[in-house]
């Protein structure tokens, strides 16, 4: 079935994932988000070269606002995943649906349908019994980072939404993002800190942006001979992916109610796609 690319691209997702946690401890959150997004530009570019596409747009603004909200949820995803239980991390950032979802309704000015309402409030209620059984006092701040970075997430997919109507290509919107993470991060962390490449580190980045971008590919694909509803649920298998790696690699086992949290913000998420407003 083609939609399954997407369960394709959840194990990839998870496997980033493993591969930002590794690095966690050589690298700060920005540094990651560079590697990663520098190997993704470079193969986008290749992309794009190879296949004679257009790169120029009169969509900057709308480019920008695209890659600087992507960017800023990646900073808070990376940190998220450092600091927290693989799953948690993930979960939190896949409440980016239910923020689409609040966004879309507010974008068409429409009123919010008690079903899709009450997906956001089942998904919510997920996330108190995800991080509050499971988070210690010094992890509140990461699991505070992972919940907003779904919320910019949910605004990086509705600044999509924009420049799909706008007619703008996939590839133009996926190299501009990488372009202005690459960009956001490197300035960073030269203002921050920088840490050397060394031989023990180096299969670690390379991990990352391999998987992140074959990821990417991988999503793309699905929701382009998918069926777009079949493959946003199929989305959801990265957390199932990231649990097992977490459990397998660090012993990362969740309390029951955090499980009860993450299976009410996956429902909550998939039942959200199908009632949020489609136009």
């Amino acid at each position: 079935m083609k939609s399954t690319w997407m369960i394709v691209a959840g194990f990839l997702f998870g496997l980033m994932g493993v591969f930002v946690k590794l690095g966690s401890q050589y690298f700060s959150s920005a540094e990651l988000v560079f590697y990663r997004s520098l190997i993704g530009l470079v193969v986008i570019y290749g992309i794009v070269r190879v296949q004679g596409l257009s790169l120029a747009t009169p969509h900057v603004a709308s480019h920008v606002w695209r890659g600087l909200s992507g960017f800023f949820a990646l900073m808070l995803f990376f940190y998220a995943i450092s600091a927290l239980p693989l799953a948690t991390a993930i979960t939190l950032n896949y409440t980016s649906p239910l923020f689409l979802a609040l966004l879309l309704t507010l974008w068409l000015k429409e009123k919010p349908h008690w079903r899709l309402i009450g997906a956001i409030l089942l998904g919510f209620a997920g996330v108190v019994l995800l991080l509050r059984p499971n988070l210690h006092t010094e992890q509140i701040l990461g699991g505070m980072m992972g919940l907003a970075s779904g919320f910019l997430a949910g605004i990086a997919y509705l600044n999509v939404k924009q420049l799909g109507a706008l007619g703008e290509a996939e590839w133009r919107v996926v190299f501009y993002f990488t372009l202005i993470s690459t960009l956001g991060a490197g300035a960073w962390m030269l203002i921050h800190q920088f840490h050397a490449l060394s031989w023990q580190t180096l299969p670690i980045l390379l991990g990352l942006g391999t998987t992140a971008t074959l990821a990417q590919l991988a999503m793309t694909r699905a929701y382009r001979v998918g069926k777009t509803l079949v493959v946003g649920s199929l989305a959801y298998t990265t957390v199932i992916f990231a649990s097992l790696f977490g459990i397998l690699l660090w012993d990362e086992w969740l309390s029951p109610l955090s499980w009860l949290g993450i299976g009410l913000i996956v429902t909550s998420g998939v039942l959200s796609a199908f009632w949020r407003p489609s136009k």
